[in-house]
């Protein structure tokens, strides 16, 4: 307030306070003091409870994470797994595999390897699509590239080791063999 505009000069407020002592009036700028340091301490409240309320949602996205991607490390090791059970699979001759002796032991394990399978889904580890798609970096390792005037440039020809993502996150790049032009 202005010292034309004080409202002590109000008749209303001369009347209210009267008997009030006069050093307690002129203590305006004290008032307007501590007025001003109560505001301010309201807004370092304000910001504190704004830092902590962010301070939680970031510990809550980590906790979250922390869960959700916890078995990453395990993952990677079991992926060797998955892969020599696969490479298991494709070196049986189509003779052996017709062979009495052996059709339980294929069997066992393709069956093992649908059950690996199902476990990586329950976790949200998927496989990643390579074959016929063009080079992604975020998900491929380009290993070799291969002369081809059937594919267009850049387009995956070869998966060697598949990839795999756990939720949206890369777990293992899909290493690859990619077509060039034919020189």
């Amino acid at each position: 307030m202005s010292e034309e505009t004080k409202p002590q000069d109000d008749p209303a407020v001369t009347e209210e306070l009267a008997g009030v002592p006069e050093e307690l009036l002129e203590s305006g700028d004290d008032a307007a003091k501590l007025r001003e340091e109560l505001e301010a301490a309201q807004q370092d409240v304000l910001y504190a409870k704004a830092e902590t309320q962010n301070v939680r949602r970031r510990l809550e996205k980590d906790i979250a994470d922390t869960r959700a991607y916890a078995a990453t490390a395990f993952a990677r090791d079991i992926l060797s797994v998955s892969d020599n059970l696969a490479r298991a699979l494709e070196s049986i001759p189509a003779d052996l595999r017709e062979d009495e002796k052996f059709r339980n032991l294929v069997a066992g394990i393709e069956a093992t390897g649908r059950e690996i399978e199902k476990v990586f889904a329950a976790h949200g580890i998927s496989r990643i699509a390579a074959l016929g798609l063009p080079l992604d970096p975020n998900q491929h390792q380009a290993m070799l590239e291969i002369p081809s005037a059937d594919a267009e440039p850049g387009t995956i020809l070869q998966e060697m080791q598949a990839g795999y993502m756990i939720k949206d996150r890369l777990l293992r790049p899909a290493m690859v063999a990619v077509a060039k032009k034919p020189e």
